[in-house]
């Protein structure tokens, strides 16, 4: 399994999967339900290769994107956010 360092936020949880080898999946599940859907709901968070012990950020559901840093992603999602001076100011 991966030591993932994110909490995840109030009501959600994680959930690992091993789509390829050396390469886990990390879902973000939602607490709310859907009124589309009477099945859980849950979005990609990222992804981990356990080879390389790097994180990438999603393309979709199913391709791992570009690597990222862990400590520029946050508990919602590993996309990297692309702030002007300002806004870096009021968001961190």
């Amino acid at each position: 399994m991966i030591d993932f360092p994110h909490s995840p936020p109030e009501g959600y949880s994680y959930e690992f999967t091993e789509p390829k080898c050396n390469t886990f999946a990390i879902w973000l599940c939602h607490p709310d339900v859907y009124t589309y859907t009477s099945h859980p709901v849950k979005t990609i968070w990222g992804f981990y290769r356990s080879n390389k012990k790097t994180y990438h950020a999603p393309i979709d559901s199913n391709k791992v994107g570009k690597k990222v840093l862990i400590n520029n992603t946050t508990s919602f999602s590993a996309m990297q956010l692309k702030l002007n001076p300002l806004e870096a100011v009021l968001f961190s």
